[in-house]
């Protein structure tokens, strides 16, 4: 039995709810697992066989190794624990939550001064907003968009 979700309609957004967070469940504790600095040190030195330690899918396990942060989330990913992947890639919140919107760290920054996106075209999915999925960066690795 499905549960009603009106809040799939909030355009740029996924709600980390009981569904993401069964569909997650290995991806974040993979994330947890990048508190422990041995761990750091096994998955930079070989990230691959780190990650099929974990019983992942290939597409949560590809967009760790892009650092492809809204194909993770997408995938169950909650940005909490993603927190941890892009700390071990040496990448702030900041660098990463820009890095989502496509924006660069200073125009994040800049946006998030002034107030964050505007509401308008933004209230719910079909509208034309800067927060529509069409107007999102798809599959922009954030470690690439750092190197």
């Amino acid at each position: 039995m499905s549960l009603e979700k009106p809040y799939l309609d909030v355009p740029g957004t996924t709600v980390f709810d009981a569904e993401q967070s069964r569909k997650g469940y290995h991806l974040n504790q993979f994330c947890m697992s990048l508190m422990k600095a041995g761990n750091r040190e096994r998955f930079k030195a070989a990230q691959r066989a780190y990650l099929d330690e974990w019983p992942m899918t290939e597409d949560q396990k590809q967009a760790v190794l892009d650092v492809d942060l809204n194909r993770a989330i997408s995938l169950g990913g909650n940005i909490y624990f993603l927190a941890k992947l892009g700390a071990t890639h040496g990448l702030s919140f900041q660098q990463m939550a820009g890095s989502m919107t496509g924006m660069s760290e200073d125009e994040y920054r800049a946006m998030m001064i002034g107030g964050g996106r505007s509401v308008q075209g933004n209230r719910v999915v079909g509208e034309d907003g800067d927060a529509q999925a069409h107007r999102q960066p798809q599959g922009k690795s954030t470690h690439e968009a750092k190197v």
